[in-house]
Formats: structure tokens, sequence, C-alpha cells
């Protein structure tokens, strides 16, 4: 008492109470610590999942691709060993024939060269005048064809030209190989950082996108480079396809999307009802492929003063004032997908925690307007 004589005190009771309050925070803050960590365990094992998958099925890929080249050079290889052997046959046909000839040229030359001998050794005179007019024209007797013996390269050239294809493949090969190991990926292991915050940090990530003919409902006119779809009153003139989306006025992108990436979609016309703003997987043209109104894809209804995010054909109202422009963030990774107002900043207006478990594509979807559009933003 007299050691702290002057000293502020409390009572153990209120400071134990007073510290408790602390160590809850604390221990909120470990807790929500081990659930983030165990989060990203269970991201870094679907990452783990992931490259196993996408190896094996290279390595599947990839063996077929070089059985198929395999067996490519072995029936060429094949075609060329039966083309020399029935050449050669010809050719060997073709000297013996010659053979053939000169040998009976060569007996008959023989007997007449015979019966010149006996007439030679013939002492009547008056016989050798009366046989001589019949034998003489043997001397003026000529072989029927000029051979000449010469070395001949009936099949170098042919070695040759195999020899050249040999280097210019493995040429080719030296020289594309490099470009095929280039394409051999570092995994990316990494967890997700934090989510961009400035425009300027979104637009690290802008992915250049088309949109796919072969996919784009008939109504629907694509332009500006396959990046700008216009709503139209009469069906344009596109072949038939397989993953043509029939019913509503969609259209996915060409090219699938980046692990992380980001685009803008802005739309606008006589209309200017709004659109979808969508992601989704290739086959979604499978199932009812209005976006959002299955599971296999994610769409945000942009429309004045009446914003929807669908899933599932689970309708979420989203609150937030009119714009036209949207900025869209995926992190396949993180299982993320934002949607921003981009009109004047980046404001959130809605995200999605999910798991994608197959290739992803933009999709857009227009309202009912002849003359709407939507467009992907040429992004700096």
């Amino acid at each position: 008492v007299d050691e702290h004589k002057g000293h502020d005190v409390v009572s153990a009771a209120a400071e134990r109470k007073e510290k408790q309050k602390d160590l809850e925070v604390q221990r909120g803050e470990i807790q929500q610590t081990i659930q983030d960590g165990e989060r990203d365990m269970k991201l870094l094992q679907q990452e783990v999942d992931a490259i196993k998958v996408s190896a094996d099925k290279a390595v599947k890929e990839n063996e077929k691709i070089f059985t198929e080249l395999i067996c490519v050079v072995q029936k060429r290889s094949s075609e060329l060993k039966q083309q020399i052997r029935s050449q050669q046959e010809s050719e060997v046909n073709r000297v013996r024939d010659l053979q053939e000839k000169l040998e009976q040229e060569i007996t008959v030359l023989k007997r007449k060269d015979a019966e010149l001998e006996q007439l030679s050794c013939t002492e009547d005179y008056n016989q050798f005048l009366q046989k001589y007019p019949s034998l003489s024209a043997v001397s003026e007797t000529k072989h029927s064809s000029s051979i000449n013996v010469r070395l001949l390269r009936y099949f170098e050239d042919v070695t040759a030209a195999v020899s050249k294809l040999r280097d210019e493949l493995q040429d080719i090969l030296k020289e594309k190989w490099t470009n095929i190991s280039l394409k051999v990926p570092e995994v990316d292991v990494l967890l997700s950082g934090p989510e961009p915050r400035t425009r300027d940090d979104f637009l690290r990530y802008s992915q250049e996108i088309t949109l796919d003919p072969n996919t784009a409902q008939m109504n629907l006119l694509l332009s500006e480079g396959n990046r700008k779809v216009t709503l139209m009153n009469q069906s344009q003139f596109y072949p038939d396809h397989p993953e043509r989306l029939s019913g509503t006025f969609q259209v996915l992108s060409k090219q699938s999307l980046s692990r992380r990436c980001y685009w803008e979609v802005q739309w606008g016309g006589r209309g200017g009802r709004g659109s979808y703003v969508a992601v989704a997987y290739k086959d979604v043209y499978k199932t009812n492929s209005v976006f959002g109104r299955n599971d296999t894809s994610w769409s945000l209804f942009c429309c004045p003063n009446n914003h929807q995010f669908w899933y599932n054909n689970i309708q979420t109202p989203i609150p937030g004032s009119e714009f036209s422009r949207v900025g869209v963030y995926l992190d396949q990774p993180a299982g993320t997908l934002s949607f921003y107002n981009v009109s004047e900043s980046m404001i959130l207006i809605h995200r999605v925690q999910t798991s994608f478990t197959q290739p992803l594509y933009a999709g857009i979807q227009l309202y009912s307007w002849y003359g709407d559009t939507a467009e992907i933003c040429k992004l700096k």
C-alpha cells in the first residue's frame, strides 16, 4: 500500500474484464488468420490438383500428337520404299529386255560369222562366187542399238533429297522446340494478393477480347473487329455451327479468359436498356444457354435503376445508381469474379466467391430493343 500510494489503481476484476476484451479481439484476429490460412491451403491443394490434371492431359495429348507424327513419317518411309522397289523392278525389266535383244543379235551374228568362215575356207572358186552375194550382206550388219556403259546414279538423288528433308526437319524442330519449351509455364502457385484498387491497377490485368461469330445468336451483328455487337431486327448470314447460342441475344468471346484478367463493357444504342455482362463455360450452349439461368455461367444484368446478378437461375438484386460501363475482374485461382462501375471511379457493384472448374469465356447478352449495342472496350 505504501509503495503505490498516490498511483491510479483499478480492481483486478475490472482489469481482467478489460484485458479479456483485448484477448477476445486477438483471438478473433488469430482465428480469422487461421481461416484465411486454411482457405489458402485449400486453394493451394486445388492448384496442385489442377496442375496434375493439366500436366497429365498435356502429356497424353502430346504423346498422341507425336505418335501421329511418327505414323506420318513411317507411312512416308513405306511409300518411298515401295516406290523405289517398283521403279527398281521397272528399270531392271527394261535392261533385261535390252539384254535379251542384244543376246539374240549376237547369236545371229555368230551364226553368220560361222557361215562366212566356212565360205572363206571354200577352195572351189565357182562355189565361193555363187555363195558370196548372199553372205556378203552380213558385213553391213550393225548393232541395232547404241548402249553407253556408264556408272548410273539411279537412287542416290532420292537419298540426297531425303537427307535434305531430314536436315530441314531437324532445323525446324530445333527452332520450334525453343518456342514450345517457352510455352511450358512456370506454375503460378502464389496466393492471390489483394484485389486491385485503382483503375491503373486493374489495367495491368487487361486482356484483349473479341467476340466469336460461331456463338453469336442470329440477330446479332458483330463489328469493330468483332468487339461490338448490335441487335438487328433481321437474321444475319451466319453458317450453322454446333456452338451457336439460340433463343436469347447472346454471344461468347473467342478467347478463353486468362487466370487473372480484366476487361470493360460499354452499352448504348437506340433503346439504351442495358445488357447482361457474363462469364461462362464454353459448353453453356449444351444446357439452358441463358446466361445466369444455369450453373455454367454468371451474369450481371445492367439496366437503368434495375441491376441484378444471376447464377443458377437465382436472382440477386443489386442496389446502386445508373451506369453504362462496367469493368469485370476475374481471379480464377482465388475463385473471385468482381464487377465494377467505371463511369467515374472503381466502385464495386458485386463480387462472387466460387470455384471455377473449366476455362471461362466472356459473354454479352443484349436486351430486347433493336439497335441496342454493347462493346468490349479497347483498353490502353
